[in-house]
Order: structure tokens, then C-alpha cells, then sequence
């Protein structure tokens, strides 16, 4: 066949992909029936018309008022323009308020420089140890938002440095329905799918969001940016004619990749993820070679980047994703050498031949670079993973402590009844079985291609690539949502777009219709979006008054214990003064505060985490002697012990006391014989010093105690 030829017929089947076929060497037509209603047919890209111009004012108005919805939520649960600072600072529980520690501290510091050089020189949060805040932590938002607060003239007059933080997290989340709204508009070819999924999200919001309720989280900052590169990554997989455009997605693609991966240290996780679909699509050979391979030196880039400015942070370099990558760049270089005119089992054994290199070398690249620099900051993943399917039973304390995390539970049932309640996962579950459904058709038809170049313009996803990408990618998202409860933020963003899709989908309509009658174009056109209003309308019917219910129901922030916690403390002790207790407490105790903490919920560090289970004997069976030189190795001045942990109920060996009890080889309280615990005839520390019997006062003196807390100061040299 000549090249003239060969172009003619790229030409022709890029036109129509479904209805040629390569048969011994030669293209003819074939009439798929049963497949003609799935590939979608062409869609530009949205142009100016008056039509895509409204499109763009309801994405930019949908986008706002997801905005505005969760920003007046959190001042209904709060009461937060009423409430005083402090009270403010304690709303944001646990880790989120270590992590506005840094933007107040930042804001409040003399100058911009002497605010950064206190977080590369920090004794405060780990105390007495001096640690890089922003190598160990992924704060530059607080950096970057507290450096604007204070250069941009006027911000301070118009907002309290607390408004002008939340409201620029309230205004990412706009950013991120539009990014979804952008996506499901790409897919369809309609914006009136774009407005029914940001709806699908907006009412979905027990299970999309949580922005409203723990605002300072990392994925709060990074998840809108993980939404605006798939978006951006949407458009790059169509068939770009327009350089210009193509030059704006890359950069936008690039950009937000590492702004997603600056923004949190679960970075590396999410890009995995994404890596494994993008790996997958390469593999059948469903998207371009080259637009996949500028997803990977993305990523790449990004990563190196952050470990640069994370003052080159090991755990970057350690990761399994920089690995797989190289992995995946080395398996599609192989790609472009296979032999293509072979049986189709012999075609099929090679994927799985490829499936295995790609994790065998990433595996070998992994454990050379943990090697050559001695890290393993992230073994107890490891051990966690194994220990959540049963293929370790672990006492150790790490790994329990996560397993007793409610956020990493399974996928609860009562999750797919809400969305089922609200239209989402019937449809989302009937769209994506489909495209996996076609995903297989279109592999096989590559498998049974001689030619690469055919191969990529003849499947049934050659003018929508992008559904397959996000066919297969929701895939991965769904397995990891379903093992942790905490990772359905990636998966029902996705059910969002392909449940509106799949029901504003061209041929689909054309399919249901064509059983009856030979439909028009237009007639199509007409009837999916008539489906797609009324999905709408029925969405508003059943959830808009639960929405103006929960608008109408307001709450106050009440937590006086704490707040007299947190004056005593201000008051009454030295402003060096090291505090020891709970992670979540003490992430309260610095920022409302200032005062040193020995501990604090970021885990990740392996020092920490042993330092922490040291710190956390004063909930275990253990000598007033013993707790006593812990507490002293680590300079701790007070401890603050909670009646809430000390005497919580027993509930599957998940309470604090229970998980120190099993790790120190101790049978817990209520807890059955088992192999390997013995019982211990040591009372629990944490009640038995309330008594205040002599063995116990020699070394801890009682100076602050409420219904709530208890506040012991830990003397130098026992009496």
C-alpha cells in the first residue's frame, strides 16, 4: 500500500472510525450495529456562539454558587463571624489547625523573612527538636497566602487574616466545579451536562466535599487543582488543531500538576493512581503515545520540583511514582520496536509481559534509591496495606493506629444509598459499565490491527480518547475509595461527569431512538437535552429542600473546656513552657497558644512516630518513674491528659489506651486471652494519678483541671 494510499485511508477513518474495518490488508465497510450508539461523534471544542457563551455564564455561576453554599454553611455550623478568635482557632480541629499555626505565625511574625527563617528553623512543633517546617510539611499555601496578606495594600483593611484564608480555600472549590463542569461540557459535547454535574456535586456534597467543615486540610488546597488538570488533561487528549491552544493546555496541565503536588503530602499517592490509568491506556493503545508521555515528565518535573523547594525532602525521591514512570517511559519505548504482524495470543501474552516489566522495574528503581539513601520514612504504608487485607496480623501500634482510623475503613453502604437517593449512581454505574464494555471492544479491535498507525485511528474511542482515559482512571479511583472511606473525594467527582455524561451522550440517544424510528441530528440533539433537563429538574425536586433545610439550621461553635484549656495556658505558664498529649490537642495548644509541642498530627516522619508511642505511654500501664524520664528526655513541662481517651469505652481494641496496651505486648482492658499478651498488674497512668498518692506527686503536680482536662507539671527532680 503506498504512503499516498496510507494517508488517504488515515483520512477516511478518522472521519469514520466505526465504519471501517482492516481485513487482510484491505479497509471495508462494516455496519457495527451493536456498537454504533457509544462512540460519540465529534465534538469541537467550545467556540464562541452565543449558545457556548451562556454555557460558560452558568459553569462561572454554578462554580459560585457551590462557593457561597459551603461558605455559608461553615458560618451556620459555626457561628463564625460571632465567635471570638480563640474559638475560632479551636474550630479548626486536629491537624487543621497545626497547619494555620504556620499562616498565623507567618502573618504575626516582625518581618516576611524572619516569619520563614522560624519555619526552617523551628523548635516549636516538634520540641526540643529543631526541624525544617517546610521540608518535613507541605505549607507553602500558608507561605504564599500569608505573603500576599501582607503585600497586597488594602487586603488587611478589607479582611481579618482568618476571612482572607478561608475564603481563598471557599474560592478554589469554585474553581474546582468549574474544572468538573469543563470536563463533563468536553465529553458530551453540551454544557447542559456540565450543569448537571456540578449539581450532581453541589447535592451530593455529604459525599463529594468536606471543604465546609475542615477548611486548613491539604486536600482542601490541592484537590481543585487535581480537578482542573484532569480538565485540562481532557482537552489535550482530543485532537487539538489550534497550536495556540494546545500551548495554553500543556502549560495549564503542567502548572496545576505541581501545584496539586506542592499542596499536599498525599501528592505522590493521587499521581500514582493517575499513572496506573495512564499506563493502562498506553498499554491498549487507547490515546496517543506522545500526549501520554507529556503526562509523565508532568508529573516528573512536578515531583522533582516540590522535592527541590521541600529543601530535596527524600520521601519525593523514595516514592513509587517517580520510579513507575521511568518504568512506563522505558516499557513505551519498547512499544515502538514490537513486532505488530503476530497471533493475537501471542499479542495478549505480551500485554501481561509488559504489565509485569513496568512493575518489576519500578519495584527494582524503588528499592535501589531507598537504599542509596537509607530511607524508610514510609515502611508503616506498607505494613498498613498488608495488614488491611489480612495478609499481616500487626500489633504494632503504627499500623493499628491507622487501621482504627475511621477514614480508612471500607466504603460504607449507607455512601452508594445517598447517591443512589440522589440519581448519581445508577446512572454513573450503567455509564461506566459501558465504556469498560467498550475499552474491551476497543482493545480487542487494536489487538487485531497489523498496523500502529491504523491501530490509532480505527478503534471505537479514536475520536474520544479522553473517555477512555477517564473510563479506565475512574477505575483506579473507585478501588481506592472502596478500601479507604477517606479516598471517595477522587470517586464521586468522577460519578459526577460520567453519570451527566452518559446521559447526554449523542449516540446512546440515537441507539434507544433508532429501536423506534430513524432520528435526525437534531432531533437527537433535542431529546438528550430534554433527558438532561430533566434529570436536572427531578435533582432540584428531590434535593434542594434538604439544601435550604440545612441553610435554615443554625449552630454556634461551643466548646468552653477547651477555650479555658487555652487561656489558662496563655496566662499562667512560661511562653517556653513544652506541652505533651494527644496529637490533635496539641495541634490546638500551638496555634492558639504558641507554646512548644513535643508531638502533633502530621505522621509522617519514622522519628515521630516513635516519639509519639514513647510520648503516648502516659495512656498506658506504666510507672509514674517510667513516664517520668520519657517526659524528661523530651524537655515536656506539662502534660494535658483527657478523660475522653483515659476512660473511653472499649470498642474493638480502637481506643488510644487499648492500642499501647497491644503494641507493649499487654492484654487491654475488657480484652480476651491471646497468645503472646500477658496481663499487667501496673494501674493505667493516666487514672491512677489522679489520686494523687505519693509515688505519683513526687513527680507530677496537679496545676489545672476542668470537666475536660487535667494539667499536670512535671517536676524536675522528684520530691
Amino acid at each position: 500500500m503506498s504512503e499516498l494510499r496510507r494517508r488517504r485511508l488515515r483520512k477516511i477513518c478518522r472521519a469514520n472510525s466505526s465504519n471501517y474495518e482492516l481485513r487482510n490488508g484491505r479497509w471495508s465497510g462494516m455496519e457495527m450495529e451493536n456498537l454504533n450508539f457509544l462512540p460519540p461523534p465529534v465534538h469541537d471544542l467550545p467556540s464562541c456562539s452565543l449558545w457556548n457563551l451562556l454555557g460558560l455564564l452558568v459553569g462561572v455561576y454554578l462554580g459560585y454558587s457551590h462557593g457561597s453554599l459551603v461558605m455559608q454553611l461553615h458560618e451556620n455550623k459555626m457561628f463564625f463571624s460571632h465567635i471570638v478568635e480563640v474559638e475560632r482557632e479551636i474550630s479548626f480541629r486536629t491537624e487543621s489547625g497545626l497547619y494555620y499555626s504556620y499562616y498565623k505565625q507567618l502573618v504575626g511574625s516582625p518581618s516576611i523573612f524572619e516569619g520563614i527563617h522560624s519555619l526552617t528553623h523551628d523548635n516549636i512543633t516538634e520540641h526540643p527538636d529543631n526541624i525544617n517546617v517546610l521540608a518535613r510539611m507541605n505549607i507553602y499555601q500558608e507561605v504564599f497566602l500569608a505573603v500576599i496578606y501582607r503585600t497586597l495594600p488594602g487586603l488587611q483593611n478589607l479582611f481579618q487574616p482568618v476571612y482572607f484564608y478561608i475564603n481563598t480555600v471557599f474560592a478554589l472549590h469554585i474553581l474546582l466545579v468549574i474544572a468538573l463542569y469543563t470536563m463533563a461540557w468536553i465529553m458530551s459535547g453540551t454544557w447542559l451536562a456540565g450543569a448537571l454535574t456540578a449539581m450532581f456535586y453541589i447535592f451530593n456534597k455529604a459525599d463529594t466535599t468536606r471543604v465546609e467543615s475542615y477548611i486548613p486540610l491539604r486536600e482542601s488546597f490541592s484537590l481543585p487543582f487535581l480537578w482542573i488538570q484532569l480538565a485540562a488533561v481532557t482537552v489535550y487528549f482530543r485532537e487539538i488543531k489550534s497550536q495556540k491552544l494546545q500551548f495554553i493546555t500543556k502549560n495549564v496541565i503542567l502548572c496545576s500538576t505541581f501545584l496539586f503536588a506542592v499542596t499536599w503530602q498525599f501528592n505522590q499517592f493521587a499521581l500514582l493512581l493517575q499513572s496506573f490509568s495512564l499506563f493502562g491506556v498506553q498499554l491498549l493503545r487507547l490515546v496517543n503515545h506522545q500526549k501520554i508521555l507529556f503526562i509523565y515528565i508532568a508529573q516528573g518535573v512536578s515531583m522533582l520540583a516540590v522535592c527541590t523547594i521541600q529543601f530535596f525532602n527524600p520521601m519525593i525521591l523514595s516514592g513509587l511514582l517517580l520510579s513507575f514512570i521511568v518504568s512506563c517511559i522505558i516499557v513505551m519505548w519498547i512499544q515502538k520496536y514490537e513486532m505488530l504482524d503476530c497471533c493475537l495470543s501471542w499479542k495478549i501474552l505480551r500485554l501481561f509481559f509488559y504489565i509485569l516489566l513496568v512493575f518489576f522495574l519500578a519495584l527494582v528503581f524503588n528499592r535501589s534509591i531507598k537504599f542509596l539513601i537509607q530511607q524508610e520514612a514510609d515502611e508503616h504504608i506498607n505494613r498498613f496495606v498488608l495488614s488491611k487485607f489480612g495478609f499481616k496480623s500487626s500489633r504494632d501500634f503504627d499500623v493499628r493506629l491507622y487501621l482504627c482510623n475511621g477514614a480508612f475503613e471500607f466504603i460504607t453502604f449507607d455512601v452508594f444509598e445517598r447517591l443512589t437517593a440522589n440519581l448519581v449512581f445508577p446512572l454513573y454505574a450503567i455509564t461506566h459499565v459501558v465504556l469498560l464494555i467498550l475499552v474491551c471492544v476497543a482493545t480487542l479491535q487494536n489487538l487485531r490491527r497489523r498496523s500502529l498507525s491504523e491501530a490509532e485511528c480505527t478503534h471505537i474511542f479514536s475520536d474520544c480518547p479522553e473517555l477512555a482515559y477517564h473510563a479506565v482512571q475512574t477505575v483506579f479511583f473507585g478501588a481506592v475509595a472502596v478500601i479507604a472511606i477517606r479516598m471517595k473525594y477522587f470517586w464521586t467527582p468522577c460519578m459526577c461527569v460520567l453519570a451527566s455524561v452518559g446521559l447526554s451522550n449523542y449516540q446512546s440517544c440515537y441507539w434507544v431512538l433508532s429501536r423506534v424510528f430513524s432520528p435526525s441530528r437534531k432531533v437527537c440533539d433535542i431529546l438528550r437535552n430534554v433527558a438532561v433537563i430533566l434529570a436536572s429538574i427531578a435533582l432540584l425536586f428531590k434535593a434542594l429542600p434538604g439544601i435550604m433545610t440545612e441553610l435554615q439550621t443554625l449552630l454556634e461553635f461551643y466548646d468552653p473546656d477547651t477555650v479555658e484549656l487555652m487561656e489558662w495556658i496563655k496566662s499562667d505558664t512560661s511562653v517556653n513552657a513544652s506541652f505533651t498529649g494527644s496529637m490533635q490537642l496539641l495541634a490546638g495548644v500551638k496555634l492558639c497558644t504558641g507554646r512548644p509541642i513535643t508531638n502533633h498530627p502530621h505522621y509522617e516522619d519514622k522519628h515521630l512516630r516513635q516519639k509519639t508511642k514513647e510520648l503516648y505511654q502516659i495512656y498506658g500501664r506504666r510507672l509514674p518513674e517510667e513516664v517520668h524520664t520519657i517526659l524528661r528526655k523530651y524537655s515536656s513541662d506539662y502534660i494535658i491528659l483527657e478523660d475522653s481517651i483515659c476512660l473511653a469505652p472499649t470498642k474493638d481494641g480502637c481506643r488510644l489506651p487499648d492500642l499501647i496496651d497491644i503494641d507493649r505486648g499487654e492484654i487491654p482492658d475488657f480484652g480476651s486471652e491471646e497468645e503472646g499478651l500477658t496481663r499487667s498488674k501496673i494501674p493505667r497512668f493516666c487514672h491512677q494519678i489522679r489520686y494523687g498518692e505519693k509515688e505519683y506527686s513526687k513527680y507530677f503536680m496537679l496545676v489545672f483541671e476542668n470537666k475536660t482536662f487535667r494539667v499536670y507539671k512535671v517536676l524536675q527532680s522528684h520530691i
